[in-house]
């Protein structure tokens, strides 16, 4: 039980976060739901974290048929590259997804090609490896609203661009509790001090709109949700808080957008004023680690958000 309990973890009532593993420990998680001897998925990882789902099910000796669901926020390869994989180990299990990305999971060439020219073929390959398809026939295309059930609970999907143009929230109105995916930031909690929790937003490529993520945000925090369990790591609570500072670290990375945009290697210009603008809001939250532990934590995100603000610069400038 050691090895599990670095592999999952209980964090609401019937609710566990499972980390990936992906990149590092405690940086991408997805959520195993147990509700009157039924279970859902949401959010699997990459391919390669489909087995730490499984030993998380094996571990709470919960069968295989008894997941009805794998409930995706959306379809970048983190949050969803293992749906095939787990939905080939889980005969029951239906994967519900928003329309817009029904289509990549039955046939996923497109989206690996494109995560390929984000991150390259040697990245791809280490970190994410290929996605097997899923048949039509296990996908539920979910709209804005539209509810599903799993023993007491009532999950609603609701719709959150911003981040992705095919990007859900799941909701569960009752307990008050909302997994955001990639909508609500990015938290981890190596930066929680007695400030609370640290978050910022992501505007990784290649469809963020700083328009639609702040409605995005407000919507969320409209629902006044006692916690909101995020990907990138775990639950947070504050979340009014929380709110008010993706809004404002939207508009600071907009701004650093919009003063690189004529620079040469903008990116590079990007991706250096993003981390030391983070770097200048933990201190302020009283985190005092070192460079180093900071450059760890924080590099991968810097350059992801530069190269999506980047790929927001030339749409907008088209």
């Amino acid at each position: 039980m050691a090895a599990m309990r670095q592999i999952f973890e209980l964090v609401g009532t019937g609710i566990f976060a499972v980390d990936t593993l992906h990149v590092r420990a405690r940086a991408d998680a997805g959520y195993l739901l147990v509700e009157d001897g039924r279970a859902a998925f949401i959010d699997t990882g990459t391919h390669r974290s489909a087995p730490n789902f499984l030993e998380t099910l094996a571990a709470l000796e919960i069968e295989p048929g008894c997941v009805e669901y794998i409930l995706l926020t959306h379809i970048h390869l983190d949050h969803a590259g293992g749906a095939g994989r787990l939905a080939a180990a889980l005969p029951r299990a239906r994967v519900a997804v928003h329309p817009r990305g029904a289509a990549h999971l039955v046939d996923p060439s497109r989206l690996l090609t494109a995560t390929k020219a984000v991150y390259g073929d040697d990245v791809f390959a280490a970190e994410f490896g290929d996605s097997l398809p899923i048949p039509s026939a296990r996908i539920l295309a979910l709209e804005d609203g539209q509810r599903i059930r799993l023993g007491a609970r009532t999950l609603e999907f609701i719709y959150t661009p911003g981040h992705a143009l095919h990007h859900v929230c799941i909701v569960d109105r009752d307990r008050g509790e909302v997994f955001s995916g990639d909508t609500f930031g990015i938290s981890y909690r190596e930066f929680d001090t007695v400030a609370g929790e640290f978050i910022f937003p992501t505007t990784s490529p290649a469809q963020f709109d700083p328009d639609q993520l702040h409605a995005s945000v407000t919507r969320i925090a409209a629902i006044d949700p006692r916690v909101v369990y995020l990907t990138h790591y775990g639950r947070v609570g504050h979340v009014d808080k929380l709110a008010a500072d993706l809004h404002a670290d939207i508009d600071a990375l907009v701004g650093i957008a919009r003063a690189a945009a004529a620079v040469p290697d903008r990116v590079t210009r990007m991706r250096a004023e993003i981390y030391r603008h983070w770097c200048g809001r933990l201190s302020a939250h009283g985190f005092c680690a070192e460079d180093g532990v900071r450059r760890g934590l924080l590099d991968n995100d810097a350059a992801l958000n530069a190269a999506g603000l980047d790929a927001w610069l030339r749409r907008i400038a088209e």
